[in-house]
């Protein structure tokens, strides 16, 4: 597996310090941000999915604990937009260039407005993915937030 992806291209560019994890992806778990915390013996508040969403029609990323659901109302006040719903896979894929699975907030092909959970800045480190299936990425949240522009605001219910 290459530990060489847009995502990690993306951070050296913006000189992130960020350490790379691979883990065995199980493409038949139910929960796959739950699967990698488990796999790479972490917390599942620590361990971050990415979500692809829409508010009122326009994409947004929205970065959570693997164990919470994130809040379409609190999402959709975020953007400052009225209501959010969940992008379709296939749209994310086309989006962000990668795969279902394996998208990272980073190095993404079409940078959107993202939002990181405000409880996430907590930690010292967390991860996120790294841009391929099993693979992920661990670097301050702090760091997210700059190499992404994003808010840090409540996401989860």
């Amino acid at each position: 597996m290459s530990k060489t992806t847009r995502a990690t291209q993306a951070l050296i560019r913006a000189g992130i310090a960020f350490t790379t994890h691979a883990y065995e992806y199980d493409p038949s778990a139910e929960k796959i941000g739950m699967q990698a915390a488990e796999a790479l013996g972490e917390t599942p508040d620590r361990v971050l999915k990415t979500l692809m969403a829409e508010v009122d029609g326009k994409p947004v990323c929205a970065i959570v604990p693997s164990d919470r659901e994130v809040s379409m109302k609190k999402l959709a006040a975020t953007f400052k937009g009225k209501s959010a719903s969940m992008m379709k896979p296939a749209d994310a894929e086309r989006l962000t260039g990668y795969h279902v699975g394996g998208i990272s907030p980073l190095g993404q092909r079409k940078q959107v407005p993202t939002a990181i959970e405000a409880m996430a800045l907590a930690h010292a480190s967390v991860f996120v993915n790294g841009g391929q299936r099993g693979l992920q990425v661990r670097l301050s949240p702090q760091d997210i937030c700059k190499a992404l522009n994003a808010v840090a605001a409540p996401l989860v219910s």
